[in-house]
């Protein structure tokens, strides 16, 4: 189900706006999760749906204030957490625990939408927030970018920046105060797995030691964590015989499948919920309900005196904390005479436990103990707060009607203090809620003219291809910013005030969804989108370039305009006045000439209105298990003269896990028709060239695998089939395309590795475009990746490539004649470069789909069947 809105959003070259992916992997329903442990008791999918725990989990949580003791798992990006282990630490242990992620995961791929590089990164962390919501975790983030697949750590920590992504984990080190520290890979092992992996493990343990060292960033104070463990597997050891026969001296076994009874829920069911939220990464996991054995190695430290507990030796009660031995003392108590069916009744001791921990001098534990213990007080009340808008965005200036609704589920009496602002008038500031009641009233929020529009923090300034830019560095290793706007309120429960901010967010009602909470959006009067990221030109050639403007506020006097490189012609530079209202959207038409030689160069655009200029897109991601996002950039595009020929003039093009190559095939002048692989047409003879999309067999196998024989007869017949690549994970005895291929893993990550020409006289080398390795400059991410290790005979490979240290791998372009047609298979990244406007990229591909407008190469005497 998409959602009806008007305006378009981009990622990429496609323009899309949506809710769900139309892909395979998108088209899986959104799960209603009813556990105790998360009470999503509405149809609302994300975490910003309100969370009630019930009788059996406040007595839950009102022992969790008696551990004393953290936890922070390290690894490189989303996905690659244990949430087994998190789990069982969050719910059977109840410690602190939080997942450290280097990165966003912007270079991985994306299997329910079209978003990748930074968008597939705001995604990703949103999915990551989903996932700790479920399994009770907290989150962290360094500011290392993913770009892509690294073999080795000197690469990963050169383009990272080392010594900034270090400070990153020792602040967050510092900060979250773990006892124990868990890497997710072996740091021992550079060059044998993804140099990411390899980067977190070895910055991990440097971390560890560093966060003791006062010299090394003198800025946060320092903190020295107990010990710190590799959580280790069978399949670090190459097979579980030889994990079997190991030497265990150092591993620590952790039975990780506790059967939860207040939850209802098995340690491995919770943590397979939380797996699945990863669901951009076609993650979801269906879990286990038996036993569960997790390994750690330990590293550096000391030693647990139970190798079956990883807090062992470590104090994790009240007497760690100077004169804290008398809390546990009333807490036990306070658990003695807990009441299951009248948890009211536990208000009063826990008021006395709140002024007593108050009392105490340590800071860390006391104000985490204190802001949970608030926490509980509330959620015994049934206590609920929520600050709601009607409006999905606003802009600078505007007035807003706030809901402010509040309900007490008790038998107590709450007394409400809402905290006064220059932003927010109030009907009144003060009010009791009697028993079993609520009482909404209402504020009007006015938002500053200047108010920063809504976009990701680390997203706000441009960074380099390794690393984010933040300056405030409070921020850094925040998943996230704070909401723009808050109601500060005042609780007073048993005499306890008790401190709220509620985040002022959107709230509608959805016939399909029922309640559907997101955030409040600031946005600018105007926004502006170039209507496609990157024009190809042919030399000479003129082209209309549509400018997208959006109207957030009522706007008079717009006049668009255009910026371009000097030796590009913009015909006219500036349009006449128009006035625009809110909700409307237009657009402007501009024609651009190219010059006659091969060139490159940003187009900017803009609005001026009334004396203000507006040069910035907003870009809008929604789907329904994360809370809807927001990206604001600059209005710009890549305008690229490569200097190519394309004669194929129809494509079709059968869609894989969802990338931008169609749109880029009609920026070369080809018609394009696109088809899920369910819905491919009977007649394919009115098309050029059929082009599969990246990961077609792994995301529609069975509807790929009913195509083979119609594919074989349209190459037969003088087609050109061009398949992109597709991972080896499963498909083994998969045949795709009428000739054998057998995937491999290899791939050539260095986008600036050497070229070598295997046949540098075969026509996709010299028709229509004389390629040479100048159109190999400029690549970004990646040459290719899942090269084939083996093929038929007939196959023809093209390009030779190594990263440095590796043997010349040799299947990253392979061309076989086949019937009157052709048959392409190629890993190149072509899915990253043409969105990116690598002119050479574009005339590589112009050649690949061009084998058969040469006439003499449909010969029979160049036929193979």
């Amino acid at each position: 189900m998409k959602k009806n809105l008007d305006f378009l959003g981009r990622s990429g070259i496609t323009l899309r706006r949506r809710m769900r992916s139309t892909t395979t992997w998108g088209r899986l329903a959104s799960v209603l999760v009813i556990i105790c442990s998360v009470n999503i008791a509405i149809a609302q999918e994300n975490r910003l749906a309100p969370q009630q725990p019930n009788t059996s989990e406040i007595y839950q949580k009102i022992k969790k204030l008696g551990f004393l003791g953290s936890a922070l798992y390290l690894a490189a990006h989303p996905d690659d957490e244990n949430t087994r282990l998190i789990s069982w630490l969050a719910n059977d242990k109840q410690a602190r625990t939080a997942y450290l992620s280097l990165t966003r995961g912007d270079g991985g791929q994306n299997l329910i939408g079209p978003e990748l590089r930074e968008q597939l990164g705001m995604i990703r962390s949103q999915e990551l927030l989903e996932a700790r919501n479920l399994d009770g975790g907290n989150q962290f983030f360094t500011r290392a970018n993913d770009f892509g697949y690294s073999k080795h750590p000197d690469e990963t920590l050169e383009i990272w920046n080392e010594e900034e992504v270090l400070k990153d984990v020792v602040r967050i080190i510092r900060k979250f105060k773990p006892d124990v520290i868990i890497n997710r890979f072996n740091h021992r092992t550079a060059g044998t797995t993804h140099g990411h992996h390899t980067s977190s493990a070895m910055l991990g343990m440097e971390a560890y030691d560093l966060a003791d060292d006062s010299a090394f960033l003198p800025e946060v104070e320092s903190y020295k964590p107990e010990r710190i463990f590799f959580n280790t597997s069978w399949w670090f050891y190459g097979s579980r015989d030889a994990f079997a026969k190991a030497d265990k001296t150092n591993l620590l076994e952790i039975e990780a499948g506790s059967y939860y009874l207040a939850k209802g829920l098995s340690n491995n069911e919770i943590a397979a919920l939380s797996r699945s939220q990863h669901k951009s990464q076609g993650f979801g996991s269906s879990g286990s309900r038996d036993r569960q054995t997790e390994y750690l190695e330990y590293l550096k430290g000391s030693f647990p005196e139970d190798k079956s507990d990883i807090f062992s030796g470590i104090n994790t009660t009240w007497t760690r904390v100077k004169g804290g031995s008398p809390i546990q003392t009333q807490l036990n108590q306070i658990i003695a005479d807990y009441d299951f069916k009248k948890p009211t009744k536990s208000l009063n001791q826990l008021a006395k436990l709140h002024n007593a921990i108050s009392k105490l001098d340590d800071g860390h534990w006391k104000d985490i103990k204190i802001k949970e213990l608030e926490e509980l007080m509330l959620d015994i009340t049934g206590f609920y707060a929520q600050a709601s808008v009607r409006e999905t965005y606003t802009t600078g200036g505007e007035h807003l009607q706030v809901n402010l609704e509040t309900t007490n589920r008790s038998d107590e009496k709450l007394q409400i203090e809402i905290t006064k602002s220059d932003n927010l008038q109030l009907t009144t500031n003060s009010f009791k809620i009697p028993a079993y009641q609520g009482v909404n009233t209402q504020a009007t929020l006015t938002i500053p003219e200047d108010a920063p529009y809504s976009t990701p923090y680390y997203l706000e300034k441009e960074g380099s291809m390794g690393m984010y830019k933040v300056d405030d560095p409070e921020l850094i290793g925040l998943p996230e910013d704070k909401a723009a706007f808050q109601v500060p309120i005042t609780v007073t429960v048993a005499g306890i005030e008790i401190k709220k901010m509620l985040p002022i967010i959107h709230k509608s009602t959805d016939p399909v969804r029922g309640e559907v909470l997101e955030p409040l959006h600031i946005v600018p009067a105007l926004s502006v989108k170039v209507e496609e990221p990157v024009y190809i030109f042919q030399s000479g050639e003129s082209k209309k370039v549509n400018l997208v403007v959006k109207a957030f506020a009522d706007v008079q006097n717009i006049s668009p305009s255009i910026k371009l490189p000097a030796s590009w012609d913009p015909g006219m530079r500036t349009m006449q006045v128009f006035d625009m209202k809110k909700g409307e959207q237009r657009s402007f038409t501009f024609t651009v000439t190219a010059p006659s030689n091969q060139s490159e160069g940003t187009l900017e655009a803009s609005i001026n209105a009334n004396g203000k200029t507006y040069n910035k897109e907003v870009i809008q991601i929604s789907y329904d298990h994360i809370p809807d996002q927001q990206l604001v950039r600059d209005a710009t595009a890549k305008i690229v003269n490569p200097n190519l020929t394309n004669n194929a003039t129809t494509i079709a093009y059968i869609n894989g896990a969802g990338d931008a190559i169609p749109a880029a095939l009609e920026a070369m002048g080809s018609t394009v028709f696109t088809y899920d692989p369910a819905n491919v047409p009977a007649d394919l003879s009115k098309y050029d060239v059929i082009v599969t999309g990246i990961r077609a067999y792994n995301v529609a196998e069975q509807d790929m695998t009913n195509l083979q024989s119609r594919l074989a007869d349209f190459v037969r017949n003088g087609g050109t089939l061009v398949q992109q690549y597709n991972t080896s994970r499963g498909l083994n005895d998969v045949a795709m395309g009428p000739l054998e291929i057998s995937l491999s893993r290899k791939r050539t990550t260095d986008e600036n590795a050497t070229i070598t020409f295997l046949n540098p006289e075969h026509p996709v080398l010299n028709y229509p475009n004389k390629i040479t390795q100048a159109d190999f400059e400029g690549w970004v991410q990646e040459r290719g990746l899942y090269f084939p290790e083996a093929w038929d005979e007939g196959f023809t490979p093209i390009l030779g490539m190594a990263d440095a240290g590796e043997e010349m791998t040799r299947g990253s372009l392979l061309v076989a004649p086949y019937g009157k047609g052709h048959v392409v298979y190629t890993g190149l990244s072509f899915f990253r470069e043409l969105p990116a406007g690598v002119a050479g990229a574009y005339r590589l591909f112009a050649n690949i789909i061009n084998l058969d407008t040469q006439k003499e190469l449909k010969t029979e005497s160049d036929a193979r069947d």
